[in-house]
């Protein structure tokens, strides 16, 4: 089960300030950009400036107030006509920006080489793109897979609260980028083929129609 699965609950509970937030004429895209820029500078800032520990409480925080603001856009898209193809390519490209700068001060206090960290910045990408290519195919954006978005803002935000509370991080957890990476790449691979099959599905149901 994914954390995604949680999204309509989460929702539920923003409806009533979508609503005000339309009626006050902010936009989708607007939101998506600002959430893009908080993310780069929060993570670029973190990663430069090499603060304390007890910055990285930031991230977790932060996590948590971007997917409001993701579930935001989408409701002010969908639900009160705000869908556009411009907001279509901020949504996807914004998420991969954003996801990278967060990920990157990770970099600085993690033990285990770099390199790992570094996969999974570029495997996360890679899973939101063939998530993304599933329209072209015929298919739904698929979201399948065990690490997708909210998983991974869960995974790091706990670590930036682990960091912050001043947890040791144990040699063993060299371990977690490379078992993070494996898990990216198995969701990019789900999505492919769930976004096949569901063209076949689909191609299969056309099919059966026409000839009835």
């Amino acid at each position: 089960m994914s954390i995604y699965q949680l999204k309509p609950a989460f929702q539920n509970l923003l409806r009533p300030g979508v609503v005000r937030l339309h009626a006050w004429g902010v936009t989708a895209n607007q939101v998506t950009v600002l959430a893009c820029v908080i993310s780069v500078a929060l993570g670029l800032g973190l990663f430069f400036l090499a603060p304390p520990p007890q910055a990285f409480a930031l991230i977790p925080l932060w996590m948590f107030v971007r997917m409001a603001f993701n579930a935001v856009d989408g409701m002010l898209a969908r639900e009160h006509g705000q869908q556009t193809p411009l907001g279509a390519f901020l949504n996807e490209l914004t998420d991969v920006v954003s996801d990278a700068a967060l990920y990157l001060p990770f970099a600085l206090v993690l033990p285990g080489n770099p390199f790992w960290l570094g996969l999974v910045i570029v495997l996360a990408g890679l899973s939101e793109f063939a998530g993304a290519l599933g329209p072209t195919v015929g298919a739904s954006r698929r979201y399948d897979g065990p690490m997708g978005k909210s998983d991974r803002a869960f995974v790091f935000g706990a670590l930036g609260l682990a960091l912050a509370l001043g947890i040791p991080m144990p040699g063993w957890t060299a371990l977690l980028m490379p078992v993070l990476a494996l898990l990216i790449a198995l969701t990019t691979v789900r999505r492919v083929r769930s976004a096949l099959a569901e063209r076949h599905v689909s191609s299969s149901t056309t099919t059966t129609k026409g000839r009835s």
